[in-house]
């Protein structure tokens, strides 16, 4: 047999996805949306702004330069004049020249964006001199100071030319239509899980004996498929359990009728000294037949007609405490004096009742006890009796296992369907009696 080699990375993807069918959809549809929308906000801000940028910065340069240049051809103070006019009129620029003065070098705090960077490589580039840029005095314009041989060019550029606007409207265009699919699809999943989940709590009611009305299929198509089905096996399901019930109950009637018939027979027949220890072990006999077919019933059907209803747990198990205390029990009961439930009150009664009864024909004392843990109720039977080794206390619970010591060989069987009806289980395991402790959760 080949090993399987454990992935790296396996584990930590599958704790940081999300466990809902309503998160990993959004997750599908949104995830490559994304990734689409990042791959072209990057091919074209990556390419057409960039050289739409290096151009708008290479033309302020060029037309800087020229205007260095036309100063460097003309000394007088009125043709320099001339030529800065010049520049302010076609060029669009707010340009003057500070005589003597000497540049303080000044770190320029960077944009969004790469205008800035690429107007200083076009600076860079056309003039071999210190300058200084400023992007934050004026929200209109541009401010470019560049070291001359005889003063300081104190330029000011029109932020238009160098802004590219579309680059903020594509970005609001990118997330704007991301947030507005990630709305839409998350309001049209959350109808579709709402059927979901609906479909799931009903099964879940339907599971622990609740009665459940029939689901109104709605939603997508397997949705639907999946309400109907869902409804159709619950009519089965009811079918089932009904004729079930009327076959034992017809057949439990059959049965009692002769069995009736036995019990008057030995009732009257005579009481001689040779007769009376035969009498009183076939009336015996009778009675544990009718006991059985009591309990076969009583098994096949398993409590089902009974509606789950809010009921205070402590009020059953001082019910089962009393009865036990009649039967001659030796009993302790510890639990609190409010623990309300949604439960079938007669089903977990009948289920308690047995793990007493079966306690107590083995014990002499038992101790019966409930107490809140989290979002469930332990209920616990311990007894001092010889208890039931480790590898056989599953196959107690089987039908027709455990009537070795008395009884019908149905009590565990019958206390676990109903426990398992209500969405809890029971377990055996020791108790500190030194016996055996049946322990019950119930979710509340």
């Amino acid at each position: 047999m080949r090993a399987r080699i454990p992935m790296p990375f396996g584990n930590p993807f599958k704790r940081l996805m999300p466990r809902s069918l309503f998160g990993r959809t959004l997750l599908i549809m949104l995830v490559p949306l994304v990734l689409v929308q990042a791959i072209a906000l990057q091919l074209f801000y990556g390419n057409h702004l960039g050289i739409v940028s290096r151009r708008l910065s290479s033309a302020i340069a060029g037309e800087i330069y020229y205007t260095v240049e036309l100063l460097r051809q003309f000394h007088s103070p009125s043709d320099r004049e001339w030529v800065l006019q010049m520049a302010r009129d076609q060029f669009t620029l707010g340009i003057k020249l500070e005589p003597g003065a000497h540049l303080q070098p000044k770190k320029w705090q960077n944009v969004l964006g790469p205008m800035d960077d690429d107007l200083a490589a076009a600076l860079t580039e056309k003039f071999n001199v210190p300058f200084n840029m400023d992007w934050s005095s004026d929200p209109r314009s541009v401010l470019i100071r560049l070291q001359l041989p005889d003063g300081v060019l104190d330029v000011q550029a029109p932020r238009k030319r160098l802004s590219i606007g579309t680059v903020f409207l594509f970005v609001g265009w990118v997330v704007g239509s991301a947030l507005l699919l990630f709305v839409i699809a998350a309001l049209f999943m959350r109808n579709q899980i709402r059927a979901i989940r609906r479909l799931a709590r009903s099964a879940e009611a339907f599971g622990m004996g609740r009665d459940v009305p029939p689901i109104r299929p709605e939603g997508a198509t397997e949705v639907r498929q999946a309400a109907a089905a869902f409804n159709r096996m619950q009519d089965r399901i009811r079918r089932f359990l009904a004729q079930r019930t009327e076959m034992l109950a017809g057949v439990s009637h059959d049965l009692r009728t002769p069995l009736t018939r036995l019990r008057l027979a030995l009732a009257m027949l005579p009481r001689t000294e040779e007769l009376r220890q035969d009498v009183a072990e076939m009336t015996a006999d009778v009675e544990e037949m009718d006991r059985m077919i009591g309990g076969y019933l009583a098994f096949a059907r398993g409590e089902g007609t009974e509606q789950a209803e809010p009921v205070n747990l402590a009020n059953i198990l001082d019910d089962v405490a009393a009865g036990a205390r009649r039967a001659g029990a030796s009993l302790v009961l510890e639990v609190p004096a409010d623990l309300t439930l949604k439960l079938r009150a007669d089903a977990v009664r009948r289920a308690i009742t047995n793990l007493v009864d079966n306690a107590r024909r083995h014990a002499r004392h038992v101790a019966l006890g409930a107490v809140a843990q989290g979002r469930s109720v332990l209920v616990t039977v311990d007894d001092d009796g010889p208890g039931i080794p480790a590898d056989k206390r599953e196959s107690v619970f089987r039908p027709f296992e455990s009537g070795s010591a008395g009884g019908t060989g149905l009590g565990l069987t019958i206390a676990r369907d109903i426990v398992r009806a209500h969405g809890g289980d029971i377990v055996l395991e020791d108790s500190p009696l030194g016996g055996l402790r049946a322990r019950i959760r119930l979710p509340v």
